[in-house]
């Protein structure tokens, strides 16, 4: 393997510092706040699918889609950024931190009232949550970048989607579709403020410094094209298949898919956990480090996760039945989603390895070029094959957003998803230090 720089240690004298115990540690409760989430997100649809006609829960999914797709173009990616820096900064004492999140939180801000704003005539009051997701979301990321899992576990992955079931299915017991947006919409409220209490124990009161805001935006930018890309990429199905096949395919689409968040947020949690490591082993030229966090992290992730899809796949005709009869038509929809989440992951968390080496820009290429393969397989597909072509054309999307990476990454520094140390992450102790 190519070295990234100078000092590469041997991984023995490299666990202590780098953390990897608390790396496990942190990619279990990860996994845990995904699995709360997964169970509390498919349980709202059941409640949705249950408790209104299939038009009232195509128009819901595809309002809450639009939403997330504008809070993820608003975020600017700059969470990531944030962790990147707070992680890097963590060898001279945090300085500065205070104005990286300042310059993270305004334009993100600003860019989602205006959203907000523009997207208020098509949603109405849901759109004004825009601007309370992204700042939520950010000042988690921060959190995490002080090494902490603990507050985005019981955030962002109990307490939100747990207090969304229940106002859902608060309006589901009233009969109300009207009262659907906003029992998923108020949570972020809460969900902000104690990230803020969160973020504000943790934050060193260090002096502001100059150029924290040019630094921050330097290396966020091409990542902040990408983070558009990927919140439209994740949620563009939906209302593709919204626009050309109408609320009720929308809705039978999304209830067959729903499982696919299980696979994301697993590696979302394990990524959450690595990711500020990663930046250090890679920034101090530790590649044998980052290469056994990567193999440790894909390991696990195979191992938690395709039990799921083989099961999903099993048992997708019992399982979309639970929606309702409409939705029983679906199961060659979930066989395409259960194959092709098992072979994404089991390329681990190859984006989030190539841009805590610096390829930003070809991480933000090869987004596009998954994107340009979703809208060109669903506009091709999505007309004559319904729900199935739109998981056609993201199954297409999907693979390329994952193999393009996980090659560059082989050919670059050698790096693969599997390998010597595989095996010894399942033997791995997290009493290992912090």
């Amino acid at each position: 393997m190519a070295a990234l720089g100078p000092g590469t240690r041997p991984i023995a004298a490299a666990l202590t510092s780098s953390g990897l115990g608390q790396v496990a540690r942190g990619g279990i409760a990860g996994i845990t706040g995904a699995a709360a989430s997964a169970v509390a997100q498919f349980l709202l649809v059941v409640v949705v699918t249950r408790g209104f006609t299939a038009e009232q829960a195509g128009v819901f999914f595809t309002a809450t889609a639009l939403v997330l797709m504008a809070a993820g173009v608003a975020r600017l990616d700059a969470g990531n950024g944030l962790i990147y820096f707070i992680a890097r900064a963590r060898t001279y004492g945090y300085r500065g931190i205070s104005g990286y999140i300042r310059a993270a939180l305004v334009p993100s801000v600003t860019l989602a009232v205006g959203a907000a704003a523009a997207l208020h005539p098509r949603l109405g009051p849901l759109a004004l949550v825009l601007p309370v997701m992204v700042a939520a979301d950010i000042l988690l990321a921060a959190t995490r970048g002080f090494g902490s899992m603990r507050p985005t576990v019981l955030l962002d992955g109990v307490l939100l989607p747990v207090a969304q079931l229940v106002l859902v299915a608060a309006a589901a017991l009233a009969a109300s579709p009207r009262w659907l947006p906003l029992g998923w919409a108020l949570p972020y409220l809460p969900v902000l403020a104690l990230a803020a209490a969160c973020l504000r124990a943790r934050l060193p009161h260090t002096p502001y410094l100059t150029g924290t805001g040019r630094d921050l935006w330097r290396y966020t930018a091409p990542r902040s094209a990408a983070g558009a890309i990927q919140a439209v990429f994740q949620r563009l199905d939906v209302v593709i298949v919204a626009l050309l096949g109408g609320p009720v395919p929308a809705a039978v689409y999304t209830a067959a898919t729903r499982f696919k968040v299980v696979g994301q947020l697993a590696n979302q949690g394990l990524a959450q956990a690595a990711q500020p490591r990663l930046v250090r082993a890679l920034a101090n030229g530790e590649l044998t480090l980052a290469c056994q966090l990567y193999q440790a992290t894909t390991i696990w992730l195979v191992l938690l996760t395709w039990p799921v899809w083989l099961g999903y796949a099993a048992l997708a005709p019992w399982l979309l039945g639970v929606f309702g009869p409409a939705y029983g038509s679906a199961v060659p929809v979930a066989l395409v989603l259960a194959a092709t989440m098992m072979v994404a992951t089991a390329c681990g968390m190859v984006d989030v390895v190539l841009t805590a080496a610096g390829h930003t820009t070809l991480s933000l290429l090869n987004l596009i070029a998954a994107i340009i393969v979703t809208v060109a397989l669903d506009t091709a597909l999505i007309p004559a094959q319904g729900a199935l072509g739109a998981v056609l054309g993201w199954s297409g999307g999907v693979l390329v957003k994952n193999l393009l990476p996980l090659w560059q990454l082989h050919q670059r520094y050698g790096l693969l998803p599997f390998g010597r140390h595989s095996l010894p992450a399942l033997r791995l102790r997290t009493r290992a230090a912090a």
